[in-house]
This record gives C-alpha cells, sequence and structure tokens, in this order.
C-alpha cells in the first residue's frame, strides 16, 4: 500500500509545481505586458510603512493608524471622483474649488441659517453634484476641452467660497451630528462585524466570478489563488480591526472612505454604465460607433466627481468643525489627482479602478504623515510627494508602451 501510494504523492507534487510555475510565468507575462495592477502600490505602501517606522517607531502604532486614516478620508473620497474622469481620458481640475464651495456652503446654512444638518449636508451634496454636471455639458455638448472648463472652475468656484464665507473667511461649525462624522469610531464589536465581514464577501465574490466564468467556458482563477487571496484579504481586515480596537476603534470616517470606493468599484466593474465609462476612456469614437450616449457618460461621470468633491468637503468641515478659505486649497487639489495617478489609474484612460484612489490616498497620507513625524519641513514634504507622482507617471508611461507593443 504504501509502494503504491508514493507515486500518486509524487503525482500530485509534480501537478502543483507545475500549476505553480504556470502561475508564476504567467504573472510574469502580463507584467512584461503592462498588466501590474496594485502590486507596485501595495509594495510601495509597505516599503514606505517600513522605512518611517525605522525612523520613527510610532508610526505605526494604533493612535497614528486611527489619525492617518481619517486624515486620508477627505482626500481618498475626492481622489474616488478624479479616477472616473481619468477614466474617460479627461481632467477635473475644479474639484479641490468645489470642495471648498460646498464646505462653506454646509458651515453657512447651519450657523447662519440655522439649517437641520441633514438638509445641509443634502444641499451641499447636490450642488457638487450639479457644477459637476454643468462643466460636464459645457465640456460634452460645447465641445470646450475638460482642462479648460475645469480650470475655470477652478477660479470661479473658488471666488464663490470667499462670497459664500463672508468677510470673515471662516465659520465654526459646532453641530454634533456633523461632527460624529470624522471624530466617531465604530464600537469593538462593529469593527470585528466589519473585518469578518469583508473577509467573507471578498471570499465569496471570488468564488462567484470563478464559477461564472467556468460556467461559460473560459478561463478561471485557480482555487489556490483564490484561497490565497482571501486569505490575505482576511489576515488585513483582521488585524487592522485588531490595531485600530486597540486605540478606539475604527474610525466612522475610513468606513465611509471604504463603503464609497466599494460603491464605485461595483458601479464600474458590475454595471453597464461602468462599462461605457471603460469604452469611452478607451475610444469615444469607437464608443459612439456603437451605439453609447459618449456625451450622456460624460456629464455623469463629472457629477459624480462633483458630488465626491462635496463629500470631501463635508468630511474636512467635521474633522476640522469649520470651513474656511483653506478647505479645499493649497495642495488639496494636486494631492488628490497624484493619489488617483498614484494608485494605478492611468492618465491616457480607460485604465484604472476606484481601489486605486483608497491606495494612492494611503500612499500621499503615509508619506505626509510619515514626515510629519520626523519634524521634515512641508518643501521636503512637496519634494518627495513629487518624486512620487513622476514615478507613478513613469511607470504608468511605460506600462502603456510595453501593452501598445504587446498588442493590448
Amino acid at each position: 500500500m504504501t509502494g503504491g501510494q508514493r507515486p500518486a504523492e509524487g503525482q500530485h507534487e509534480q501537478a502543483a509545481g507545475k500549476v505553480g510555475g504556470m502561475l508564476s510565468r504567467s504573472s510574469i507575462q502580463r507584467w512584461r505586458q503592462g498588466e501590474l495592477g496594485a502590486l507596485p502600490v501595495v509594495l510601495g505602501l509597505l516599503a514606505i510603512a517600513a522605512y518611517f517606522e525605522s525612523q520613527q517607531p510610532v508610526f505605526l502604532s494604533a493612535r497614528n493608524l486611527s489619525n492617518l486614516i481619517v486624515q486620508v478620508a477627505a482626500t481618498g473620497s475626492v481622489a474616488v471622483g478624479i479616477v472616473l474622469v481619468l477614466l474617460l481620458g479627461e481632467i477635473d481640475l475644479s474639484v479641490g474649488s468645489v470642495s471648498g464651495l460646498c464646505s462653506a456652503l454646509l458651515g453657512v446654512l447651519i450657523m447662519n441659517h440655522h439649517s437641520p444638518w441633514w438638509f445641509a449636508i443634502l444641499l451641499a451634496l447636490a450642488t457638487g453634484a450639479a457644477i459637476g454636471a454643468f462643466q460636464g455639458a459645457w465640456f460634452a455638448l460645447i465641445g470646450v476641452p475638460s482642462f479648460v472648463v475645469t480650470l475655470a472652475g477652478f477660479l470661479a468656484w473658488q471666488g464663490v467660497q470667499l462670497r459664500v464665507l463672508g468677510s470673515t473667511g471662516t465659520v465654526n461649525v459646532f453641530e454634533p451630528h456633523i461632527a460624529k462624522i470624522a471624530q466617531s469610531y465604530l464600537s469593538d464589536l462593529w469593527g470585528w462585524l466589519l473585518g469578518i465581514g469583508i473577509s467573507g464577501v471578498y471570499l465569496l465574490t471570488l468564488w462567484i466570478a470563478r464559477f461564472r466564468r467556468a460556467r461559460l467556458g473560459l478561463a478561471s482563477v485557480p482555487a489556490l489563488a483564490v484561497i490565497t487571496r482571501s486569505l490575505l484579504v482576511a489576515i488585513t481586515a483582521v488585524a487592522s480591526v485588531a490595531i485600530l480596537n486597540s486605540f478606539k476603534g475604527v474610525p466612522t470616517a475610513g468606513v465611509i472612505l471604504f463603503a464609497l470606493v466599494t460603491l464605485f468599484s461595483l458601479l464600474t466593474r458590475r454595471t453597464r454604465f461602468g462599462r461605457y465609462i471603460f469604452a469611452v476612456g478607451g475610444n469615444a469614437e469607437a464608443a459612439r460607433r456603437a451605439g453609447i450616449g459618449v456625451a450622456r457618460v460624460r456629464i455623469v461621470v463629472f457629477a459624480l466627481a462633483g458630488l465626491m468633491a462635496a463629500i470631501g468637503g463635508v468630511i474636512f468641515v467635521s474633522r476640522l468643525t469649520a470651513a474656511s478659505t483653506q478647505t479645499g486649497g493649497g495642495t488639496f487639489l494636486l494631492e488628490a489627482i497624484a493619489a488617483a495617478v498614484i494608485g494605478g489609474t492611468s492618465l491616457f484612460g480607460g485604465r484604472g479602478s476606484a481601489w486605486s484612489a483608497l491606495l494612492g490616498a494611503l500612499v500621499i497620507g503615509s508619506v505626509s504623515n510619515g514626515l510629519d513625524l520626523m519634524g521634515q519641513p512641508p518643501e521636503i514634504k512637496y519634494m518627495v510627494e513629487g518624486a512620487i507622482l513622476l514615478a507613478a507617471v513613469t511607470v504608468d508611461a511605460i506600462a502603456r508602451r510595453n501593452r501598445v507593443a504587446a498588442g493590448r
């Protein structure tokens, strides 16, 4: 019996080795052809965390990681909208000003006009979406380049923001419901439920996708790869919850950002409208000939970008308990765009994911946070962020060249 089992065991090991080799060769082939995925960003994020932890041991502490999540929530939310615009192969330079204007509108409505907090939020979000739709229509219907339209919006909405705030330039917002958005935390129980839920849903999603592809006769992801990915996500989720629960819990702002990223990931990957976005970004003329309403898609995408800018403004007000001329100003716009690009969204359109916004925001936020802990001046921070952005764009350009060479 023992002698009869050894050949079978050897065959299983040989088969497993062949599968592993094929997977490795397949992955290397995809990387050579420009299909890099999130791997460079994840490796970069790990390297950044390791470096700053070696310089400042408090970097990976529960308190600092919790603060980091709250800090990147606003930038990450706006970056999600930027990702959608970049998928079209366009750009929106007005999101910083739109975010500032919506935050000013929120503060003035609550403090000066005593509006209910929920009404003020709804009006701020509606204003952001309306501005985005207006700019998208100007670009899509009249034909003015999006760069010019949104550059004009960058200036104009900043002026409207100043007018709304008035001569003081600042409105302190003392409203408990608004404050809870960025200053509250999940209980330990809800944090664990969130971590377990994320792990379970991710595993279920992978298996469903695998079964669907197998049923259609398409090549599916090997079961071993599904299990490995699921374990990595589960370990990351559970470890994150454990660390954050040791401080105050999972920040509500982080849950909001994660929910938005998940929602827009489903929108772009699992809906017909999402496929239209990629089609228009890949080749607008081909999309038009295929019967896709290119103008409508562009208008809706810019409206969504305006909506996400407004959400970022609301989170800003909650975190700082104030709306001021600085909200949405400074380097906020550039950091939101950089987050989308660094996360892996192509500047050339047609390639990217909502998760790019989350990964990129974490990279930008980690660099800023780590340099602050080290006591570095602002000029160092700007130079480092600029170097990271240039590296990300260079990787994108090289990957695009490789995809073209591979005929993809």
